[in-house]
């Protein structure tokens, strides 16, 4: 007889998520590039509407978010009754595998996918199944060829963390349309707001016309606010349902949905963070290019880079030599990428001094 409590079969299976580092040696300063985290960061209007929610922190928060689901209704022109939020993207995507995943299901996603489907497939007792890619993008019919019957759930992130790469929309809607009506599509567009390609649709459209398909989003990423976890879905109104039924009775807190409303609202800010990765995502890229890495197209806040073997260099020993910098990336083992390094966009000071480190280390200089 156990002496202990187990946790149901599969649980210990799971690799816990670990985030990217976030420390850089004492006496250097610090240019954390490894979370791909905004170096505008968040919306002032944000920063105050957050600081005047101070003053209520023994009030239980509206459990439905109302006023936040509002905000994000009237910015996209979307019913808010179809929204649900929740403690960042990463909650929405496990309360959906938990509601519509279990024993004997699969949940199909990219072979260089977010690290969390897979988590939350198997947390929901299923079974994760991965489509290769093609030039380290995903390959619709190698997606289609994956779906078996017991496929109940299809992830696809668009664009693609880590790689950078997106499908277009009309190869969206194709998948969507190969797939049996049993199965839930889920478009995880974290990164949407960075796109900038006249053939990129974030999914709205879909999911408004759609019974199975839900998207995701997050205010982690270009609005600054990842320290607070805020994720939106929007979705079919029985999925919607579905998810309400599960979801914690006040799974956001009260500071972060105020400070969510006024980031939805500062459209000018927004802007300014999109421009400003648009110039240092062509710059930074350029400047890899010119050290003779390899570069994965990206229309993200962040680049693929590879160490080709011609360099001589290795992708651990270039995160090593970064981080005597102070520079901090994230490598790529877990995601099946061990010749690789993921880099933020950063400020232009960050940006800079990783091209400049990177053109020492590549020359063989010390750390």
């Amino acid at each position: 007889m156990s002496l202990a409590p187990s946790p149901r079969p599969g649980i210990l299976s799971i690799d816990a998520y670990v985030p990217g580092k976030s420390k850089a040696p004492a006496g250097v300063k610090l240019h954390k590039l490894s979370s791909n985290e905004t170096p505008l960061g968040p919306s002032p209007r944000a920063i105050e509407a957050y600081k005047a929610a101070a003053g209520a922190l023994e009030l239980y928060p509206d459990g439905a978010a109302e006023k936040l689901r509002i905000a994000i209704a009237g910015r996209y022109g979307l019913d808010p009754a179809r929204l649900i939020c929740g403690a960042g993207s990463d909650e929405l995507l496990s309360y959906l595998a938990n509601a519509y995943l279990g024993p004997g299901d699969e949940g199909l996603y990219s072979e260089h996918g977010f690290l969390v489907y897979k988590i939350a497939t198997l947390a929901a007792g299923a079974t994760p199944v991965i489509a290769k890619e093609k030039n380290l993008t995903t390959d619709v019919d190698a997606m289609l060829a994956a779906v078996t019957p017991k496929t109940r759930m299809v992830f696809l992130a668009n664009p693609n963390n880590p790689t950078g790469t997106y499908l277009p929309f009309e190869e969206v809607k194709r998948l969507h349309a190969g797939l049996p009506g049993n199965v839930l599509l889920v478009l995880d567009a974290a990164y949407a707001e960075y796109v900038r390609r006249n053939d990129y649709s974030a999914g709205i459209e879909l999911v408004a016309t759609s019974e199975n398909v839900v998207m995701t989003r997050t205010f982690s990423k270009i609005h600054g606010l990842a320290n607070l976890r805020i994720g939106w879905m929007y979705g079919p109104a029985a999925i919607v349902d579905v998810v309400n039924r599960i979801r914690g009775p006040f799974n956001m807190n009260g500071p972060a949905i105020a400070a969510g409303i006024a980031a939805m609202e500062d459209r000018e800010h927004e802007d300014k963070s999109v421009l400003h990765n648009a110039h240092w995502l062509a710059k930074t890229s350029a400047g890899l290019k010119a050290l003779g890495l390899g570069v994965t197209p990206s229309v993200g806040n962040f680049v693929l880079v590879h160490f080709p073997d011609e360099t001589g260099k290795r992708a651990p020993d270039a995160d090593a030599f970064l981080t005597q910098r102070g520079i901090i990336l994230r490598r790529m083992e877990a995601y099946g990428l061990p010749h690789a390094l993921r880099l933020t966009i950063g400020s232009e000071e960050a940006n800079l001094a990783v091209l400049a480190a990177l053109q020492e280390f590549l020359a063989g200089k010390p750390a």
